[in-house]
């Protein structure tokens, strides 16, 4: 559980630059009481986000994801996840980076309004 928890916390100091951009894309739902949490461990992974009041994951998927097996890695993680009540919501690294108004009116028809 401790080297979990580490991995969480050195992950959390050393975001990619997408994973900055998807924080910063839900800032007004998190200004609004709304709690996120950046890489938070759930059973054996570390997710990359997670509302656990609303039971959502969202991923950002870097390169590694597009492998035959990282997409295996991919869809046990998800199904474990959704077993545990987790909707889980996957972007790619270029889908942050270069179309964040799509992501975010994503999020919206997720989250709703975020000055509602």
């Amino acid at each position: 559980m401790t080297d979990r928890i580490a991995f969480a916390r050195a992950l959390r100091r050393e975001q990619t630059p997408a994973e900055r951009a998807f924080w910063a894309l839900l800032h007004p739902w998190r200004e609004r009481g709304v709690h996120w949490r950046r890489q938070a461990p759930i059973g054996p992974y570390v997710v990359d986000f997670c509302c656990k009041s609303l039971k959502l994951v969202v991923e950002i998927d870097g390169d590694s994801h597009f492998s035959d097996a990282g997409v295996l890695r991919d869809d046990v993680r998800t199904a474990y996840l959704r077993q545990r009540g987790f909707e889980v919501l996957r972007f790619t690294n270029v889908d942050v980076l270069e179309s964040d108004e799509g992501v975010f009116d994503i999020l919206r028809g997720l989250l709703g309004e975020p000055d509602a």
